[in-house]
């Protein structure tokens, strides 16, 4: 009788603590919604501006048009409210001649900017996910 009793109070503790359950939260909310990704794009851009090997490739580039497109992208990218409907990835980068030292380099600095605005590591890896099947469409066009 006891081990009885005692199997129905841990089938019970289960199941209730089932019920208490958080329900899962997106990346984009997990990245601090709209704010978490701007502080994330400000950082980033931030970073490029004072990195003498990547500027020159945004040197011809909207400081505001990059920033509001990224902003889209990432939202996109991490499930949130937002559609990106920007040029694509082989559009807006045919014609850089982009290096791979030169791309791991802009990685790096996206990883820095997520430090910045305090993204942590589990979170940037599920970025970096989301974001790795466009190298292709990004390096050496």
């Amino acid at each position: 009788m006891r081990r009885v009793l005692f199997i129905i109070g841990v089938l019970l503790i289960v199941s209730l603590s089932g019920c208490s359950s958080k329900p899962k939260l997106s990346l984009y909310q997990q990245l601090g919604a709209e704010q978490g990704i701007e502080r994330i794009v400000d950082a980033f851009i931030k970073r490029i501006a004072k990195d003498k090997a990547i500027l020159p490739y945004f040197a011809k580039s909207s400081v505001s048009h990059f920033r509001a497109g990224f902003i889209a992208h990432m939202c996109d990218i991490s499930d949130g409210p937002c559609k990106y409907t920007g040029d694509s990835m082989i559009d807006i980068h045919t014609g850089m001649n982009i290096n791979e030292a030169d791309f791991n380099r802009v990685v790096e600095l996206l990883i820095l900017a997520m430090e910045d605005a305090g993204i942590s590591y589990r979170k940037q890896n599920q970025v970096l996910a989301k974001l790795a099947p466009l190298r292709g469409e990004v390096f050496k066009r």
